[in-house]
């Protein structure tokens, strides 16, 4: 067997062993941590529906990249992109809060979410982005009430 076939078999085998073992890594550390990420999580949605009661729209949204700024990163992320959409959901109506959301023209809601991240303190942050998520549906849904109650 010539001498390159075998450095390739080797090269491809480590790096067969190594994907095994992150994955597995991976598995193990969900399945060790999955529970107290999921009390987390209905913690924090818990939290959201509680500030909305006695808030508003923007308010939440405000609460929401507060929380995000003083402790970012991707769980925390998915946490407080649930405690938006929880707020929302029973908070109370902020005049002309969609008025803004190029809803429908992806390049101008690409526009918008990146301006969203700037104006919060948190540009480049593509998990900021996907946080946004949460309004964007939210004014959506809002959007499509009112077509439905104008028919």
């Amino acid at each position: 067997m010539p001498g390159w076939l075998k450095a390739l078999l080797i090269t491809a085998i480590v790096v067969v062993m190594l994907i095994v073992g992150v994955a597995g890594a991976g598995y193990f550390w969900w399945i060790r941590n999955r529970d107290s990420l999921r009390a987390n999580a209905k913690e924090i949605a818990a939290e959201g529906r509680q500030f909305g009661q006695t808030n508003d729209n923007q308010a939440c949204v405000d609460e929401t990249f507060s929380r995000y700024k003083k402790a970012p990163g991707f769980f925390n992320a998915l946490n407080y992109a649930q405690f938006m959409t929880t707020c929302l959901e029973v908070s109370r109506p902020t005049p002309g809060f969609c008025d803004d959301i190029p809803l429908g023209k992806m390049v101008e809601l690409m526009k918008w979410r990146e301006s969203q991240c700037s104006h919060y303190g948190v540009p480049n942050d593509r998990k900021c982005q996907q946080m946004l998520f949460g309004e964007m549906m939210f004014c959506k849904d809002k959007q499509r009430s009112e077509k439905a109650g104008e028919d």
